[in-house]
């Protein structure tokens, strides 16, 4: 069985040691991680109101010479990314490491929302790349609030 999470239930497709991405199109291995993922995909989808066709799973970045690969990219429609989801499994501890894992995506993508999970706990922050600065944002903002948000 498969670990509650702090989010909405959704119905997923399971085939045996595989689950459905919806934004690949296809079945991948179902690891711990990967459970909080397709959780999290359908709470953006269907909670926050993104678009799935502005989604990449597993989107692969260039990062200081390295290929990196964040697990959701989502995408404007000048196709800048506006939001960069890290996803860890459920037991895996969130801290300021897991956090400068994602934050340091950031440089390459600019990306001005930057979102960490383990399904259990959450944590959003708004990146102001022109001043260099971060601040947490008490709740992750849907379609409509991250239009405001970035509109200021």
């Amino acid at each position: 069985m498969y670990p509650n999470l702090n989010l909405p239930e959704f119905d997923l497709k399971i085939d045996g040691e595989k689950i459905w991405d919806v934004l690949r199109k296809k079945y991948v291995q179902l690891t711990p991680e990967e459970w909080v993922r397709q959780n999290f995909i359908q709470y953006l989808i269907q909670h926050k109101d993104y678009p799935a066709g502005r989604m990449v799973s597993e989107y692969t970045l260039d990062y200081n010479g390295m290929k990196k690969r964040c697990d959701v990219a989502l995408f404007n429609q000048k196709l800048g990314v506006d939001v960069i989801v890290e996803c860890k499994a459920p037991g895996v501890v969130l801290n300021e490491d897991t956090f400068y894992q994602i934050a340091k995506y950031t440089s390459t993508l600019e990306a001005p929302i930057l979102i960490l999970t383990n399904g259990i706990e959450h944590y959003c922050a708004f990146v102001d790349v022109a001043k260099g600065e971060m601040r947490f944002l008490k709740e992750i903002p849907d379609k409509e609030a991250l239009g405001k948000l970035l509109s200021n």
